[in-house]
C-alpha cells in the first residue's frame, strides 16, 4: 500500500514532469517576472491591466511549478513490469467499446494521465477495470456517474 504523498510514476513520466518543471523554472518563470517589472513601469497598478495579467500568470505557473516539486520529491517509479498476459501498470492496452473502434492506452500513475496523449491512471474507472484482466476478457467498466459500459480487450503489449 502507498501513502497518499507517494506519487507512482513512470521513469517516461518523471523525465517529461522534470523536462517540464526545467522550462517552468529556467524559461517561463523570469519572463513573467520581466513582464511584472515591465508592468510596474506603466504606473498606477490599481487598473494596470498588464500588471495584474502577469501577477495571475505568475500565480498560476508558482502552484504548477510546486505540484510538479511535489511529484519529483515524492515520486516512486514504477518499474516496467515482465509480461505476463495481464493488464499492468505500464502496460499498453487495446480495446474495442460495443461496436466502437480500437483504441489503445497506456496504464499510466495518475501524475501522468493524459488520456488525449493515449495515457490513463490506474485509479481511474477504465484503469482500475483493466487492470489484471487478459486479451479477449469482456470488461464491465463503471463510471462515476454509475453508469456503466463494456470493453473487449484486443491486445496487451
Amino acid at each position: 500500500m502507498r501513502s497518499n504523498d507517494e506519487v507512482p510514476i513512470t521513469a517516461e513520466g518523471l523525465a517529461g514532469v522534470r523536462r517540464e518543471l526545467q522550462e517552468l523554472t529556467e524559461v517561463r518563470r523570469p519572463q513573467i517576472v520581466a513582464k511584472i517589472k515591465s508592468a510596474r513601469e506603466l504606473g498606477d497598478l490599481s487598473e494596470n491591466f498588464e500588471y495584474h495579467a502577469a501577477r495571475n500568470e505568475q500565480s498560476f505557473l508558482e502552484t504548477r511549478i510546486q505540484e510538479l516539486q511535489r511529484i519529483v520529491q515524492n515520486h516512486v517509479l514504477i518499474e516496467s513490469q515482465i509480461p505476463t498476459g495481464e493488464v499492468q501498470i505500464s502496460s499498453t492496452v487495446s480495446f474495442v467499446e460495443e461496436d466502437g473502434p480500437e483504441e489503445s492506452y497506456k496504464i499510466v500513475g495518475p501524475a501522468e494521465a493524459d488520456p488525449a496523449a493515449g495515457r490513463v491512471s490506474f485509479e481511474s474507472a477504465i484503469g482500475r477495470a483493466l487492470l489484471g484482466r487478459r486479451a479477449g476478457d469482456e470488461v464491465q467498466v463503471e463510471t462515476p456517474t454509475g453508469g456503466s459500459y463494456t470493453v473487449r480487450i484486443v491486445s496487451i503489449s
